[in-house]
């Protein structure tokens, strides 16, 4: 099993020395998220937090991921960097490609994509790209990353979108993998259908076996049992709790030892770099070094 730190809703000041932390203390990777703006207005809902309330986010800080990644890209030397997840179906595909052949070029090849589709309307809206078949759309994204991602002439007719062949240089030696978020059945086959793992959030061990399952039984179905396949979610800071995902096929575990700040407090963030990186030195020294005594 490997480990990422999640870095986010903090001051943006200290992404960069959270980030050299990580790395030193044994993390493989270092998770940010992604969120463009809040709106004044409205009756959308956030689908993890207890209550539904989306509050906590008003005046938290976000740095745009691709942006914060290029950073923590060049402070950082071997750990790996992904957002946790990016919004993909609100970016226009051949724009998008180029960022993400761009980090993975900058990064030696340590950048991950993990995509989903939003949750809120509002996102949608505020860049004029519509709500409906937002499914269908963020896998034609995903599709026309891939062309261009090869280093080839790909052009591209779909139901969203269409261009004639171009190229982009440069790109990665190896193709940026792709990681796709959601809990639903339907993107759990989207997954196994086009991406190199899934990535989940909010679900319990007996909820997590049976999306599993639902995920090997469709890359069967590909043809694709045997390839690399990653599968990402949330952890706690707990040996047993983490041992028992990795026996459900887990293969990375977002997890930290938890602040002073609850999740969804709507408080601004005034913990202390200093205690940050502390915690951050102390889960490697107590959980990732015993960790893989037991797991490897």
């Amino acid at each position: 099993m490997k480990f990422v730190a999640p870095i986010t809703m903090i001051d943006p000041a200290q992404y960069l020395p959270l980030a050299k932390a990580a790395e030193e203390a044994g993390f493989d990777g270092i998770a940010v998220s992604d969120s463009v703006c809040y709106p004044e207005q409205s009756d959308s809902r956030y689908p993890y937090s207890p209550d539904g309330s989306r509050e906590f986010l008003e005046n938290m800080p976000f740095l745009e991921p691709m942006v914060a990644l290029s950073a923590i890209a060049v402070a950082t030397s071997t750990i790996e960097l992904m957002p946790f997840v990016l919004k993909l179906p609100i970016r226009h595909p051949v724009l998008f490609a180029k960022q993400v052949t761009s980090l993975g070029v900058l990064s030696g090849g340590r950048f991950r994509l993990g995509v989903g589709t939003s949750p809120w309307p509002d996102d949608y809206e505020v860049v004029g790209i519509p709500w409906q078949r937002r499914a269908q759309r963020f896998e034609e994204c995903v599709n026309i990353i891939r062309g261009l991602s090869s280093g080839e002439y790909y052009g591209h007719k779909g139901e969203f979108y269409e261009f004639a062949p171009v190229k982009i240089n440069p790109v990665p030696e190896n193709p940026v993998p792709i990681l796709v978020a959601g809990n639903s059945p339907a993107m759990l086959r989207r997954a196994a259908r086009v991406a190199d793992g899934w990535i989940t959030i909010g679900l319990e061990n007996a909820e997590l076996e049976t999306a599993i399952d639902l995920l090997r039984n469709e890359l069967r179905e590909q043809g694709r049992e045997n390839a690399p396949f990653a599968i990402h979610t949330a952890a706690p800071a707990d040996l047993d709790a983490l041992c028992a995902l990795a026996e459900l096929g887990v293969t990375h575990a977002h997890s930290s030892f938890p602040g002073p700040r609850p999740v969804y407090d709507t408080t601004p963030d005034d913990e202390p770099l200093e205690a940050k990186i502390e915690r951050t030195m102390l889960f490697g020294e107590e959980v990732i070094s015993t960790a893989r005594g037991r797991l490897g």
